[in-house]
């Protein structure tokens, strides 16, 4: 940094020089090796209780680890390890596309309003596969030198019929996350003999969407034509235009040919497009696209369901008077806010965390005008965060005027919030969703289907943190449109903290005054005395010069893996904090966890006890259950974690680990979330020296390809 506030006393130089793997498609990739099988975990245990014999034997096929090269030997203990390593999150996903370009579209079809769509955390976990489909399988496996205890994985993955079709198309294996083209295709070789080849059709719709499928993992939600077609060859496919029609074709992927704008002009409507499509739609150039359905048509609805907002009046609950009383009351941008919402049903709202106080007015507003109004957030810790703003406790999380706070996972899976009318919507006037920035297309766009006619939605967040685990850039996207207002909050966060990251959010890394320690910096010179100095702080020197607790102290890492990731840290944190043997899964009573039961998602808590049901847990006061089968997928240590992870929630002490081989992994927003977590102090251990000033200054987030703003231009009317 440029500066260095002072140190604690004890804290003396040392340095790291630890691996961590880069953070953002590594979330990703971890938690989609169980992508489609979970749940909310207590309705998920219930679907399983009549598959626990079957589970329990599946689970004593696979007791330990297989680390390459033991019982198994070669390409067979390479690919187990592979797919081992993503289940744990231990391996990050390929970087295959750096840098695509924005996103055109194509029209849209009308959206489907009837049924509404059921939010996939409602949906129970599939029962495990059957005993004789996964023997089956495993026959088939072994036949190409692929480790049997796979085929739970791949019969799950391929569903019924799932040995046929491997011994017909051996590179269905890419389904399996974490199997890699290079790997199936040595499983080929062995099943097929002379018939397999580099210009097998099949191999090359495999190879294509496994293409796509790690595109979704880095965030895009499509890809331009030549992006694809570069990759294949990358990959050995040598007629790549050839596999790209052939996977159009069997329907494994979408292609969307969509016109481009000339720079500068403004976006066109739909009457514009009615007067010349005959004859500038032959002139203007165009940008094809390829994407997997289920983002494609998520974003469509997105778009559809946006546009409803932006183009329908409001529900008048209360009088324009009456707003603009309320608004008036209010001071500074509260009022700004008050009064666009008043008159629209999409509106925008930007800010750092002392913003959140604008928000919370409008729901008590909302609620005093007789709206259904209630808020969501991105996890339990904002949830309470947010409820105290309201002067509510995070038991019922309500205010005195009755209006509702929610998590946003809570709100669809029916679990929290208003529930439902009878036709589906959910049963409410105004919606504010806060950490706009964490909304993937699916959750966006169930969330706006899910909304009655005539209801407002409120985005709030702040648009300089790390976006969404998921694909796209939603928010970001929506702030690039402007297809409706947007308010930005004037209310600046407090004090050395706030004056620090305030700056980092606009690419500088200031020198701020902080006498009362609310700022360390502790310089390190390797990745041992790294991993030292993290445990000695939040251990020792933040309780003891700070006041604030061990248990109340977070440390936030760049990634899972090396020797100064999370991995590395909890190990050590658990030594110091809360030692013991681990007996289930690694786990203790009284350890603090870190829970993903869907991808993007991981929830705070401890460790209660272990039984024949599984790991219990408490997470912000909410008891969850965690199958055994499942702890190793979904369950790690907890007392350090990614910035990914840890977005959406804030602790009174925030402890930074930037270990040397990190400046690669680091960028402005990056930056701006790990250090934005701390509310009293925050301590760096430094180990980067010039890359994180550089970060800072340069790195800005990486590219996403998307189609949402294209897609909302046509489909919203002139004002």
């Amino acid at each position: 940094m440029s500066t260095e506030p002072e140190t604690t006393e004890d804290d003396e130089p040392g340095t790291p020089t630890g691996g961590a793997e880069t953070e953002e498609t590594e979330e990703a990739k971890g938690d989609a090796a169980d992508a489609g099988q979970v749940s909310e975990a207590e309705a998920e245990l219930r679907a399983q209780q009549a598959e626990r014999e079957r589970i329990e034997q599946r689970k004593a096929e696979k007791k330990a680890p297989i680390e390459s090269g033991t019982k198994l030997s070669g390409k067979a203990a390479d690919l187990l390890a592979a797919v081992r390593a993503v289940e744990g999150g231990e391996k990050p996903a390929a970087t295959v596309f750096e840098e695509p370009a924005p996103a055109p579209r194509r029209p849209a079809p009308e959206p489907e309003r009837r049924p509404r769509p059921v939010p996939a955390e409602t949906v129970t976990a599939s029962p495990a596969p059957a005993p004789e489909a996964v023997q089956a399988v495993r026959r088939v496996l072994g036949e190409g030198g692929a480790p049997e205890t796979l085929a739970p994985q791949v019969t799950e993955a391929l569903g019924e019929g799932a040995d046929e079709r491997l011994r017909a198309d051996p590179w269905q294996l890419l389904r399996v996350a974490g199997v890699r083209p290079e790997q199936a295709d040595g499983f080929a070789r062995a099943l097929l003999g002379a018939e397999c080849g580099p210009d097998d059709e099949r191999r090359g719709r495999a190879v294509t969407v496994w293409l796509l499928e790690q595109a979704a993992l880095a965030g895009h939600t499509a890809l331009e034509m030549p992006a694809l077609l570069a990759a294949l060859a990358q990959r050995g496919v040598p007629e790549p235009e050839s596999a790209v029609q052939d996977t159009l074709a069997e329907g494994d992927a979408l292609v969307f040919q969509d016109a481009l704008e000339e720079p500068g002009a403004p976006a066109r409507t739909k009457q514009d497009q009615s007067e010349d499509d005959s004859e500038e739609d032959e002139e203007r150039p165009v940008r094809v696209l390829v994407g997997l359905e289920r983002y494609a048509l998520a974003e469509e609805s997105l778009a559809d369901g946006l546009a409803r907002l932006v183009n329908s009046a409001p529900k008048q609950d209360g009088s324009a008077e009456e707003w603009e009383r309320v608004a008036a009351a209010a001071q500074g941008s509260t009022g700004e806010l008050l009064r666009a919402v008043a008159g629209h049903g999409l509106v925008l709202h930007t800010g750092g965390e002392a913003s959140a106080a604008e928000p919370a007015a409008l729901l008590t507003a909302a609620h005093s005008l007789g709206l259904r109004a209630w808020a969501a957030t991105h996890g339990p810790i904002g949830r309470t965060r947010f409820a105290a703003l309201l002067g509510s406790g995070p038991d019922d999380a309500a205010d005195q005027d009755g209006s509702r706070v929610t998590t946003v996972s809570g709100l669809l899976a029916g679990l929290e919030g208003p529930g439902r009318d009878a036709d589906g919507a959910l049963d409410l006037d105004l919606l504010i969703v806060l950490d706009a920035p964490q909304l993937d297309v699916e959750t966006a766009a169930l969330l706006t289907e899910s909304l009655p006619d005539g209801a407002r939605l409120v985005l709030a967040g702040d648009p300089a943190v790390l976006w969404s685990v998921g694909p796209g850039r939603v928010f970001a996207d929506l702030l690039a449109a402007r297809i409706c207002p947007q308010v930005a909050s004037r209310r600046p966060d407090p004090g050395p903290l706030g004056e620090l990251v305030s700056g980092i959010g606009i690419g500088e890394l200031n020198q701020v005054e902080a006498p009362g320690k609310e700022i360390v910096i502790v310089p390190v010179w390797d990745a041992g005395e790294a991993v030292h100095r993290a445990v000695q702080l939040v251990a020792d020197s933040v309780p003891r010069a700070i006041g604030v607790p061990a248990e109340e102290t977070q440390v936030i890492a760049p990634g899972h893996g090396g020797a100064v990731g999370t991995r590395a840290l909890n190990t050590a944190l658990k030594e110091r904090l809360n030692p013991g043997p681990g007996r289930f899964g690694g786990f203790d009573p009284g350890d603090r966890i870190a829970y993903s039961p869907v991808p993007g998602r991981a929830l705070q808590g401890r460790v209660v006890k272990a039984d024949a049901e599984g790991l219990h847990l408490s997470c912000e006061g909410e008891a969850v259950v965690v199958p055994k089968e499942r702890v190793e997928q979904s369950v790690r240590h907890g007392w350090a974690l990614t910035a990914h992870q840890a977005v959406g929630s804030r602790w009174p002490a925030v402890v930074v680990v930037l270990p040397g081989d990190a400046a690669q992994a680091l960028s402005r927003p990056w930056v701006y979330t790990a250090f934005g977590r701390a509310e009293r102090h925050l301590s760096v251990v430094h180990g980067v020296e010039q890359a994180l000033p550089r970060a800072v200054a340069e790195v800005t987030a990486k590219p996403r390809t998307t189609r949402l703003p294209v897609l909302l231009a046509p489909q919203v009317d002139e004002s």
